[in-house]
């Protein structure tokens, strides 16, 4: 594992063929999206999703000028169901990531059961430098590691492509 952690734009900018990430939390306690999750708690419905304010500008931009440059950009959340209050925030957030020129499936978590998968959430970029994302207990971010170990990547992108043909794609997948 790699002690030194890029900033992941710095990574997606080195990107040159694709991007994936896989999600498999069912709760997230990611600080800066506290008060639009507690709003959407209380109102369970409404959401930013304007891909131009400022807590979408940044990502999105990332994103547009990834796939611009030709970079595939691909997303597969496993999920619990019935999903948490949280999968449904990030649910109604996901147009946006598909605005910006992600592609976004689920797969329900009964379906996973035989996929062997790493530990940790992950980005992967072409292939051979994984990053994970570590979460404490209770979600809040814990901290990238950086990996360029090829079974360690191998791993991840099995288990990414096999998460990747068995789930929905987001227009299909309803919470």
């Amino acid at each position: 594992m790699m002690q030194n952690v890029p900033d992941f734009s710095e990574l997606l900018a080195g990107a040159q063929h694709s991007a994936v990430h896989l999600e498999m939390r069912d709760s997230y306690g990611i600080a800066s999206e506290a008060e639009g999750f507690s709003q959407f708690k209380r109102t369970g419905v409404r959401r930013d999703v304007d891909p131009d304010s400022d807590g979408w500008s940044g990502w999105v931009a990332m994103i547009r000028d990834a796939v611009a440059r030709g970079v595939t950009v691909r997303r597969a959340r496993i999920v619990s169901e019935p999903v948490t209050d949280y999968v449904r925030y990030e649910h109604a957030g996901t147009v946006v990531n598909l605005a910006a020129g992600e592609q976004v499936r689920w797969l329900p978590r009964r379906q996973a059961s035989d996929v062997a998968l790493p530990g940790n959430d992950f980005w992967l970029f072409d292939g051979r430098i994984v990053r994970f994302n570590h979460f404490t207990g209770d979600g809040a971010s814990g901290g990238p590691e950086m990996c360029a170990d090829p079974a360690v990547a191998k791993l991840c992108a099995e288990a990414f492509e096999a998460v990747w043909e068995r789930a929905v794609p987001h227009e299909n997948y309803t919470v």
